[in-house]
Order: structure tokens, then sequence, then C-alpha cells
């Protein structure tokens, strides 16, 4: 089972500190989101590999939206 991990707020995507096929652990952080000129972590929600990531650096994304898979 895949787990979603969405942005919590409209933003850029600044930095992407993972690549698919790596591995995880919960809390690692796997974005940089600025957001009204501030630098927010966005973390893993749970361990597992990176299967896919829906976002390139320096996208814009809206809230909720898909930034990447877990399996």
């Amino acid at each position: 089972m895949s787990m979603e991990v969405r942005s919590p707020m409209q933003g850029s995507i600044l930095e992407i500190l993972v690549k698919e096929g790596d591995k995880v652990a919960e809390d690692d952080e796997l974005f940089i989101l600025e957001a009204m000129k501030m630098e927010n972590p966005i973390y893993a929600p749970s361990g597992g590999m990176v299967k896919e990531i829906k976002v390139k650096k320096k996208d814009t994304v809206d809230a909720d939206q898909l930034l990447m898979l877990i399996e």
C-alpha cells in the first residue's frame, strides 16, 4: 500500500531532498517548501521506499497537492 505525501500549504518547491528508490524513515525530511518567504520542511509520514516523486524543484504547488508516493 502506498502512502501519499501532500503539500500542507500553497508554495514553491525549494528543494527535493530524496530521489526515487531512496529508503526513508518516519519523520525524515523530504522537501523544503517555500511559503510566505519562509522555508517549511515536509516530513515523511511513515517509513518506506520513495516510489514516485510528482513534482520538480521550483514547481508551484497548491495546498493538499500530491507530492510523492512512499511504498
